[in-house]
């Protein structure tokens, strides 16, 4: 992220923007807020499940770094991916674009604090070293990077959603040590900025 999105991400956090629209949606023990702001969450259905994800559908009205609130998750929701890790859900992303322009690429980011990364000891990752779910993929892009160290993102890119138009993005989250707050960061881009390693193809 550029420095000018970072400290737009800081004014939108330190003002409430938003915060007075924010509708949270609780869904199998688990809530999902916006209280953030840059987007408004629609609806939430499902139960977490590969067959039956999380279904987040939501306006994003921004142009800047935006943050999904995940409240609830812990021991006793369990995984539902089937994988090696203490917690796991699939999560489906139903991103409708509001901002004017078109989207060239798209990151999104796990946290556990918002204002740094999340390293490899908090436990927090998109499934590391499991095969579940994988592919991930768009419904808009066809290509995407897995980058596990030093933070843990999911970039999707060879697509275009344009200014009106919808995308899907099907990932895995899963976690070692839950806590019970995270975040799951949304960029939507315009330039080739996507970071190593090589583009994993949607076909594999």
């Amino acid at each position: 992220m550029t420095p000018l999105r970072a400290l737009g991400f800081a004014i939108l956090l330190l003002t409430g923007a938003g915060a007075a629209e924010a509708r949270p949606f609780a869904r199998e023990g688990l809530v999902f807020s916006d209280e953030l702001g840059g987007f408004v969450i629609l609806q939430v259905t499902g139960s977490g499940y590969l067959h039956d994800p999380f279904v987040v559908v939501e306006e994003v009205d921004s142009p800047d770094l935006a943050a999904l609130v995940i409240r609830g998750l812990s021991p006793e929701f369990g995984n539902r991916v089937g994988t090696q890790h203490l917690v796991g859900f699939a999560l489906t992303k139903i991103a409708i674009n509001r901002t004017g322009g078109p989207w060239t690429l798209y990151q999104l980011e796990l946290r556990e604090m918002l204002e740094s990364h999340s390293p490899y000891g908090d436990g927090l990752s998109f499934g590391q070293a499991a095969t579940v779910g994988r592919p991930f993929t768009s419904s808009a892009f066809a290509a995407n990077r897995e980058i596990d160290e030093p933070y843990d993102s999911v970039q999707f890119a060879d697509g275009i959603v344009a200014a009106g138009e919808k995308a899907a993005f099907e990932v895995v989250v899963t976690d070692t040590s839950p806590v019970a707050m995270f975040f799951l960061l949304q960029l939507q881009l315009h330039e080739v900025a996507l970071q190593q390693p090589p583009v994993s193809q949607g076909a594999n």
